[in-house]
């Protein structure tokens, strides 16, 4: 009688970085492949709707049961199979019409965590032109002051 494994076997992966799943496949492969499974079934690249578009479906359900990493999890998952910010703001949007604020907030924390991730590829910003050259920038909004001047 082979030996049992202790280890997840190569017939499946975790896409979502989900670190407890690892740990759990560890715990019993055998349910961990038969999982693996159905979320190819499920979530992979076949059937008619695209990756992204059931990444999209999911991201709103777990937006609505207030879960912000699985969130981020689906969200970059959409992202390797093209979807853009707008899209998924998009799809928090019309996760909130159903589910109210949670969706709402929820996503909002989960796109934004993203973005100052750099999950997202920033503009390069134009070079100045010769006229702009040399001359001071004003400083950003966030340093400006109302309603005072400062100090020289």
């Amino acid at each position: 009688m082979p030996a049992k494994t202790t280890q997840p076997s190569e017939d499946f992966t975790n896409p979502y970085g989900y670190s407890e799943m690892d740990w759990a496949a560890q715990l019993d492969p055998t349910y961990a492949a038969a999982r693996a499974e159905v979320r190819r079934l499920s979530v992979g690249e076949d059937g008619t709707l695209s990756v992204k578009v059931k990444e999209l479906i999911i991201l709103g359900v777990l937006a609505s049961r207030g879960l912000q990493y699985g969130v981020a999890a689906h969200m970059r998952r959409a992202i390797e199979y093209g979807a853009t910010k707008e899209e998924l703001f998009e799809a928090i949007k019309a996760a909130a019409v159903p589910g109210g604020g949670v969706p709402y907030s929820v996503g909002i924390r989960a796109l934004q965590e993203l973005d100052q991730d750099g999950a997202f590829s920033r503009p390069s910003l134009p070079s100045p032109s010769r006229s702009q050259r040399g001359k001071a920038s004003p400083p950003p909004p966030a340093t400006r002051r109302r309603g005072k001047t400062a100090a020289r």
